[in-house]
């Protein structure tokens, strides 16, 4: 079983089985949302690289996150706009392979460092004096490192279980983009070790990382309940609030998808879920970011006032 055997050279991606008109509508829509996620995420980073009180481990984490979110973007929404244009359109079995290998390294990247960022929170509010000694930046950089390399690997290991495959027809993937099962679905041989992976990787990167995100809140939650003050209450709860909205939608939705049995969802649902999961989570991040967090939006207001001293200063000179 190898490559020899493999005769499909590329794919149709069927997307969503819409009529024309609604295509042209979910192009416009699609369009708009992509052009929020970049902007949303493009900005958080560029206000955590030019302000100087956001070069703060949380905000290292936070723009790991957000360089993520533009890379699901990237790897998704364009070939998917493709699509709606053109549903003939076909995709190379390299370019095939490319997508699946980024969706799921970018996917367990995120899972990865929303832990680190639990981690980060929990340090912070249980152990506020050792703070500064204990998320030094060395670690922080491991941390991240660990993130990225280890959802390269697991993708990688994925991958080369797939490429093992023989692909003799038929070439219509019933998706928007590259998912892992549907490409399984057209292998013509047992994908049972593939199965197997992919649950393995279910168990250990998703449901494991979700055990420790919970455990950490459960420790953060009873630490903000021992503070005697009100304000204090809720300025420890702040500083954990949009990483916990974040945290619930990405794993509220990944468990969904990935522990829902076949037969409780229809394709087409399953479909939307992914769309949730890839394309709009991404968009949301930086809103909930940006809305629940006094830190982000300080630094809005700084660099605006910033940017209007400069025009004032230039409109004087003039």
């Amino acid at each position: 079983m190898g490559g020899n055997q493999t005769s499909v050279t590329e794919f149709i991606l069927l997307g969503f089985g819409v009529g024309p008109r609604v295509q042209l509508l979910l192009f416009g829509l699609f369009s708009l949302f992509y052009t929020f996620t970049l902007l949303g995420n493009g900005a958080i980073l560029g206000l955590i690289s030019l302000d100087p009180r956001l070069h703060t481990p949380m905000y290292f984490f936070l723009s790991h996150l957000a360089m993520v979110d533009i890379s699901y973007s990237c790897n998704i929404v364009p070939r998917m706009l493709v699509n709606l244009l053109s549903p003939t359109t076909s995709i190379s079995f390299a370019g095939c392979i490319t997508q699946t290998f980024l969706f799921i390294t970018l996917s367990q990247i995120e899972c990865l460092l929303l832990v680190v960022m639990s981690y980060d929170r929990y340090v912070a509010i249980c152990h506020p004096l050792r703070y500064s000694a204990i998320m030094n930046w060395r670690l922080c950089i491991t941390l991240t490192v660990t993130s990225w390399t280890c959802g390269s690997l697991l993708a990688l290991l994925h991958v080369g279980l797939l490429l093992r495959l023989p692909f003799c027809g038929p070439h219509e993937i019933n998706h928007f983009f590259c998912e892992l099962l549907s490409v399984l679905k057209l292998a013509c041989a047992d994908t049972w070790l593939n199965q197997l992976v992919i649950f393995g990787a279910c168990v250990f990167i998703l449901m494991g990382p979700l055990c420790l995100v919970l455990a950490s809140y459960t420790r953060i939650l009873l630490a903000i309940l021992r503070i005697q003050s009100g304000d204090g209450r809720r300025k420890a709860f702040s500083t954990c609030s949009s990483h916990l909205c974040v945290v619930g939608l990405f794993f509220g939705s990944a468990i969904v998808m990935y522990t829902s049995p076949n037969s409780s969802h229809a394709e087409e649902q399953q479909k939307v879920l992914y769309l949730f999961y890839s394309f709009f989570n991404p968009m949301l991040n930086p809103l909930i970011y940006s809305l629940r967090n006094a830190e982000v939006k300080g630094a809005v207001w700084r660099a605006l006032h910033k940017e209007r001293s400069v025009s004032v200063m230039y409109g004087v000179c003039i």
